[in-house]
């Protein structure tokens, strides 16, 4: 058995994991704001366990001194994506960054295993300051649909219960699963442009809601309560009927209102 510090040796790892998460985190919410669409869902990351490390390694006849080169997925990161498409944007931006370089890439999706698995891993190498110094990890990077994560995350659960020996029916089964994921991530894609159009409608709407009743608020704060008031029963009776071209007429009823009485208190003051 190996006589290693565990704990100090999977530092680095564990910065590298919260490290790429945030980075990727951020890059979800810039390409938001920048596109109104971001083709990353979300981003979750681990370090691989200690005994699974020990199993991978036994099962490579990778060397205990080796470890740091001949285990590729000691620190993980998955982002998950709503449509397939978007998988292949997600490691072009990854593949232009200049904080971490990209060794190579698996495509289990165009290539996708006997047992159906279907995802796309980067392995990168990626630079972490530690307290002694830079040093440089690997890390692997799973793209996936939320479909293709929703079936590894079953299939790695039984293979563990099993451990990796599934009776056939269970492989049977699994695949053919994999195979009802597959068909769900193409007809999700078919229909994407709907679905894209709906979700921005939603957040256009909910953007509406929360800016007017902000707006109705600010009313109180210019000691506008009868205007407040009026309008807070009008935002009522709308929201009822869900009358979203009404709610918008409104806010901008409140907008004016609040203009007016700033250009009095705040001369020059725009809202």
């Amino acid at each position: 058995m190996d006589s290693r510090d565990w704990g100090t040796f999977l530092l680095p790892y564990d910065q590298a994991v919260e490290e790429l998460k945030v980075k990727f985190k951020t890059m979800r919410s810039e390409l938001k704001k920048r596109e109104e669409y971001a083709p990353i869902e979300f981003v979750t990351g681990r370090v691989k366990k200690i005994s699974s490390i020990l199993d991978k390694a036994k099962r490579l006849n990778v060397s205990m001194d080796d470890l740091e080169t001949g285990i590729e997925d000691i620190a993980g990161i998955r982002i998950m994506c709503q449509f397939m498409e978007d998988i292949r944007r997600v490691a072009e931006y990854i593949r232009m960054r200049k904080d971490l370089k990209v060794l190579f890439e698996k495509d289990y999706i165009t290539n996708y295993k006997e047992s159906g698995y279907r995802s796309f891993h980067m392995i990168v190498e990626y630079p972490v300051q530690t307290a002694l110094g830079q040093k440089i990890v690997l890390a692997e990077i799973q793209i996936r649909t939320l479909a293709m994560n929703f079936w590894a995350t079953i299939e790695h659960s039984l293979n563990y219960k099993y451990r990796e020996s599934l009776p056939d029916e269970m492989r049977r089964r699994l695949k053919k699963a994999a195979e009802a994921a597959a068909v769900l991530d193409n007809e999700m894609s078919s229909i994407r442009q709907e679905i894209l159009i709906a979700q921005k409608s939603f957040e256009d709407d909910s953007n509406v809601i929360t800016l007017l009743l902000a707006a109705i608020h600010k009313l109180y704060f210019y000691h506008l309560v009868s205007e407040a008031i009026e309008a807070q029963r009008q935002f009522n009776v709308l929201w009822e009927e869900r009358d979203m071209e009404g709610l918008k007429d409104l806010l901008t009823t409140v907008k004016n209102q609040i203009k007016a009485v700033k250009k009095v208190k705040e001369p020059g003051d725009e809202l």
